[in-house]
């Protein structure tokens, strides 16, 4: 299991939150989602044998909303 934080521009409304989580709680392999509105940040867990890093941050990037940077752990 493996964790990645997405850091993003600033979000500009709540409805954005349930937008990514959504998408990205569906994608197979994510294990838990969370979006940090105030830090502008999304914390995913996810099984790298099933979805890669950089798959999240396109799906993430296909809804509308660019990945500043991510770090991997």
């Amino acid at each position: 299991m493996k964790k990645v934080v997405f850091l993003m521009e600033p979000f500009s409304c709540p409805s954005c939150i349930k937008k990514i989580e959504g998408a990205l709680s569906r994608a197979k392999g994510v294990q838990q989602v969370k979006v940090l509105f105030h830090s502008s940040k999304i914390r995913v867990e996810f099984d790298e044998s099933i979805i890669a890093a950089d798959d999240l941050q396109a799906l993430i990037e296909n809804l509308g909303y660019p990945v500043l940077s991510k770090k991997i752990s």
